[in-house]
């Protein structure tokens, strides 16, 4: 009985649904595993950098000090820095070729806090797409089980509780496989989303004092 059962039928769109449903689970926890990983090391990272950056000497010292951490504040620090110099090294020729320091500053630390958070939203549409359709396929599952099962009641002409009971509990495994699949994708993709958020506010702030600190610097 059971899952044996249901796979000793050989019927393929049943056998088909169950291999989906699986390897949505499997891809899941994949991408549980590497995001909470990624994000667990990129804010430890970031505390190690803010503490180097925060306690150097000056912003020179300090971007000295930062390269060998791998954070994702120390590469917007290290862009926006880069930024600050080739403005300053610019030679305008032209009234129109020429942008307030500010304004380019604000321009390319956004695109530097862009670029460097947009890894951490890989996997969520397909988190999403689970928690979505999951359900569905393991509920095809389950209606296709039940259709072959009252097939085979009426072709054996057997009508007893558990002549109809048996075959209908198996097909309801799917339903079950479906919100197993289900559950955790869109549990996961909340908590991610959430994780994403608190990371992206505490780049922004980081943001608004590395723009102070570009301002400051002499020219």
């Amino acid at each position: 009985m059971g899952f044996q059962h249901l796979f000793a039928q050989q019927d393929m769109v049943l056998t088909l649904t169950f291999a989906i449903l699986v390897l949505m689970s499997i891809l899941t926890w994949a991408i549980i595993i590497i995001r909470s990983v990624k994000l667990f090391l990129a804010k430890k990272a970031n505390r190690q950098f803010l503490k180097t950056f925060w306690h150097a000497a000056d912003l020179h010292a300090a971007m000295a000090e930062i390269q060998d951490i791998d954070a994702p504040m120390s590469r917007v620090a290290t862009q926006s820095y880069r930024s600050q110099q080739q403005y300053n090294s610019q030679k305008y020729s032209h009234l129109h070729d020429a942008v307030p320091r500010n304004d380019y500053l604000v321009r390319h630390i956004r695109y530097a806090m862009d670029k460097v958070l947009r890894p951490f939203s890989g996997g969520l549409t397909a988190l999403a797409s689970v928690g979505a359709t999951a359900p569905f396929i393991g509920l095809f599952g389950t209606v296709w089980g039940i259709y072959h099962a009252l097939i085979n009641i009426s072709v054996q002409g057997q009508v007893t509780m558990g002549a109809v009971a048996a075959p209908i509990g198996e097909a309801l495994i799917a339903t079950a496989m479906g919100l197993f699949t289900a559950i955790p994708a869109v549990l996961a993709y909340n908590a991610l989303v959430r994780l994403n958020k608190n990371l992206s506010h505490d780049m922004d702030n980081f943001a608004h004092d590395l723009y102070v600190q570009l301002l400051n610097v002499e020219q």
